[in-house]
């Protein structure tokens, strides 16, 4: 007993020592060179004698990182995902530590991406090399996915997995997104598009009257905001209804010349009750009733940009029925959440692979500032994700 809370104190203390060292790493997405953070890891790997792999976009960029753990028995694939891009600092001054601290001060690591998601990718990789002396007993395999192309929004990492004609297709993933007490099982999907408004340009101190680029879009704003969506969809058991919002709004520059173009940025959030398409003919109807009553020399352009489907697991579909089992057999009070925000398992529900988005660690300010995550309850978080892989891998 003695020796066995030893061992948990020494994993539990490698796992935060990993993590600092990433968090110490700067890795912002879009903004900071990925290639040391991944280093890091690299030099851990191989530390450890285990097998691992860069992975590439089509244009040669980097993009993740695959450690995969081969069983010797015959069975299913199974993906634990965690991201080492991170969100942008912000205001820097408004934290009071640096971003790349990776300190720790009263039980919690600081620093940007301590909750999303280094942490758990330090986890993770523990797990692998767990896991690694044991695979002869193993069905199928372990893969470890470590994204550096999350925070962009491109996913790089993923799509880049599931194009590898060498990789084994995962039969489930979960994902290592923080928090303790839900794992997530679902999540809205999203359909995003751009709309381009015209009209004619003009001089505004013009004793003719014009309705510009920007009174026209104003107007579509307007139709678009008093649009009536569904409720949660009851037959279905989808807890959440959709949501349409207007993100972003551009045109004209200057005082003296209405413009001729103003551009919107559309964002709407799915259901299996109302999809992608019904979220698209929602938005032409509004674009057609302002073309019809403000009419204009060019017609509003309607181009759609992206679509994920909603999703949303049974408790008893797999891997959700694994990772809540596992969490009950530790003691731990959890419930099965559909989340709001979209998130890569929308990606993967895209591509028919069901996944959890989210068991972790207590955490506070993620993508805000002063991120950091508590430590207190990581063995405990370990040792779920570890036994719901074993069980996954029918490893007793």
């Amino acid at each position: 007993m003695i020796d066995d809370l030893q061992q948990d104190e020494a994993r539990t203390a490698s796992v935060v020592g990993l993590a600092q060292k990433l968090i110490r790493r700067p890795s912002r997405g879009g903004i900071d060179d990925c290639g040391p953070v991944l280093a890091v890891v690299e030099d851990w790997l191989e530390d450890r004698s285990l097998p691992h792999r860069r992975l590439h976009d089509d244009a040669g960029g980097l993009v993740g990182l695959l450690v995969e753990i081969s069983g010797g028995r015959p069975g299913a694939w199974w993906t634990l995902d965690a991201c080492m891009d991170t969100a942008p600092y912000g205001d820097e001054e408004a934290w009071s530590f640096p971003p790349a601290s990776g300190g720790i001060v009263d039980g919690w690591l600081l620093g940007r991406g301590a909750a999303d998601s280094k942490l758990a990718a330090a986890m993770f990789c523990h797990i692998a090399a767990d896991l690694a002396p044991r695979a002869e007993a193993l069905h199928g395999g372990l893969t470890v996915l470590l994204d550096v192309d999350e925070h962009t929004g491109g996913f790089g990492g993923a799509r880049a997995y599931l194009a590898d004609p060498h990789a084994a297709r995962p039969a489930g993933v979960m994902i290592g997104y923080p928090g303790l007490g839900e794992v997530v099982v679902g999540g809205r999907g999203l359909w995003r598009a751009s709309i381009a408004v015209h009209a004619p340009s003009g001089h505004s101190g013009s004793r003719r009257t014009v309705v510009g680029a920007i009174s026209r879009a104003a107007h579509l704003v307007r139709l678009l905001d008093k649009t009536e969506l569904p409720g949660a969809d009851g037959v279905s058991g989808f807890p959440l209804s959709p949501k349409l919002s207007v993100t972003a709004f551009h045109g004209g520059q200057g005082f003296s010349v209405t413009p001729d173009r103003c551009d919107l940025n559309v964002d709407v959030r799915t259901t299996p009750g109302f999809d992608a398409h019904d979220a698209e003919r929602l938005v032409r109807e509004a674009v057609a009733e302002l073309d019809a009553e403000l009419p204009a020399p060019s017609p509003t352009e309607v181009t759609p940009v992206a679509s994920w489907p909603p999703f949303r697991l049974a408790e008893a579909e797999q891997p959700a029925a694994a990772l809540l089992g596992a969490a009950a057999a530790a003691g731990l009070t959890v419930r099965a959440k559909t989340a709001g925000p979209s998130n890569i398992g929308n990606l993967l529900a895209g591509e028919g692979i069901p996944a959890t988005a989210g068991f972790g660690v207590p955490y506070e300010g993620l993508h805000g500032i002063d991120e950091r995550a508590h430590l207190a309850e990581l063995p405990t978080v370990y040792a779920v994700y570890r036994r719901a892989v074993l069980d996954l891998l029918r490893a007793g």
